[in-house]
């Protein structure tokens, strides 16, 4: 039996796909953001609570709100951003990449709610392709 992501702790390793998430973030401002992944394996670390103010002024003047908040939702509603956040000991960055504040039970649970879900659809999705030779 594997462990809940509650019970497991360490940071969670950036993929490829969060690495080109964090790049989109950071193309739309006029200066990177220090707590985004910048290759694989570097930490997923999750948001302060109101990171948004402090990232919303670096936006490039050409380029709308609404885009950086898909991009930011993008990285925001992954599956590596929610296992980070579900991390038994997992604390909140400010836009430096400092830890400032504890992710707060209720934000952990929300998030292994979340992965529960993503895994019954992964699973939905298996069972539903054929198999492969078929």
């Amino acid at each position: 039996m594997s462990k809940s992501p509650r019970e497991k702790s360490g940071p969670v390793a950036a993929r490829e796909m969060d690495v080109l998430k964090a790049r989109a973030i950071n193309a739309l401002l006029t200066q990177p953001i220090a707590m985004l992944p910048t290759k694989a394996g570097d930490p997923i670390r999750p948001f302060a609570l109101g990171l948004w103010n402090q990232i919303r002024p670096l936006l490039r003047p050409e380029i709308s709100g609404s885009t950086l908040r898909r991009a930011t939702g993008a990285h925001l509603h992954s599956k590596s951003y929610h296992l980070a956040v579900a991390q038994i000991f997992s604390a909140r960055h400010d836009i430096g990449g400092m830890p400032i504040d504890s992710v707060s039970d209720a934000d952990r649970l929300a998030a292994a709610e979340k992965i529960e879900g993503f895994r019954k659809r992964d699973e939905a999705r298996k069972a539903a392709a054929p198999a492969v030779g078929q």
